[in-house]
């Protein structure tokens, strides 16, 4: 020990702008999606694609794996702190409990349009398309919620508080699935309300991301595998159990898939509230910058 006392000196103005919420939001964006894409297209033009003209499955899967790998290069080399939003510790506790949340919501849901005449089960299909569910499940979970919930959301709470950067994110999120195979506007609104609420009050109340991503994926894995329904739009899968589709779009979701159905965006959405009261009630939400310089310059 000495008797000089440490001072610690300021950064230097480059990384005080590198580290604003605005430019790491740009940054992270766009280090996860080269981190995606790239390694989709390597593996395309080494591997090729399967018999239905899809990345391969087993790919895929190592992408996803690879994305959580770039995400703690991302928080070691860029963000220099700590990975809170992916720790190991309970990560398969966290990512399970949320795998079967999502199953069970959308097998819910699923119900609830068959009880209104929208769905019927026509057969079973068994083992179907299941490595293909797996793949897209394990890679839409991952790689969605580290770009919306670890990314955008993350950092526009920063710049706007909870209730602004949510709001934003889930719109981000329905206009980002427009671009999908029989996406409509109604399609993007309903992904907005059920899937951007639900997964940002996810990540709210945790701050990690593991609870995100498994109820992402067991969403999309139900849907896929489980009631051989189309995922975001496309081609419907052949799951377990053969389903089909009768009446109006906002019953069935419609080209889509069902999580553009009325029904889906009740369900989802009020699974979203509930989480964020709990929310509420632990005292997550991070009220905007200028209402806390308000609250000082009246103090």
């Amino acid at each position: 020990m000495t008797s000089f006392d440490v001072v610690s000196l300021p950064q230097p103005r480059w990384r005080r702008i590198l580290l604003h919420p605005g430019s790491l939001l740009v940054i992270g964006f766009i280090w996860l999606a080269l981190a995606e894409v790239v390694s989709m297209v390597l593996s395309e033009k080494l591997l090729g694609r399967d018999a239905d003209h899809h990345i391969h499955a087993p790919v895929q899967i190592l992408v996803a794996l690879w994305l959580i790998l770039a995400w703690k290069l991302y928080k070691r080399w860029v963000e220099r702190s700590a990975d809170t939003e992916l720790p190991w510790a309970g990560a398969g506790r966290e990512w399970a409990a949320g795998l079967a949340f999502g199953m069970l919501l959308f097998s819910a849901m699923t119900g609830m349009v068959a009880l209104l005449g929208g769905l019927t089960v026509t057969g079973v299909g068994g083992v179907g398309d299941l490595a293909a569910m797996v793949a897209m499940a394990a890679i839409s979970g991952v790689g969605e919620e580290l770009l919306f919930r670890g990314v955008i959301l993350r950092q526009l709470e920063k710049m706007v508080g909870t209730w602004g950067g949510l709001a934003l994110t889930s719109a981000f999120f329905g206009l980002a699935h427009l671009g999908n195979e029989g996406a409509t506007w109604f399609a993007a609104l309903a992904i907005a309300l059920e899937a951007g609420l639900l997964l940002g009050a996810a990540y709210l109340l945790t701050r990690r991301l593991w609870l995100a991503m498994g109820i992402h994926s067991g969403w999309n894995f139900t849907q896929g595998w489980i009631f051989s329904v189309p995922v975001s739009g496309g081609k419907a899968p052949e799951g377990l159990l053969l389903t089909a589709r009768h009446g109006p779009e906002w019953l069935t979701g419609g080209a889509f898939g069902l999580e553009a159905s009325a029904v889906a965006m009740v369900v989802a959405t009020l699974a979203g509230v509930m989480l964020m009261r709990r929310v509420i009630r632990a005292g997550g939400i991070v009220p905007a910058p200028w209402t806390l310089k308000r609250r000082q310059t009246k103090e």
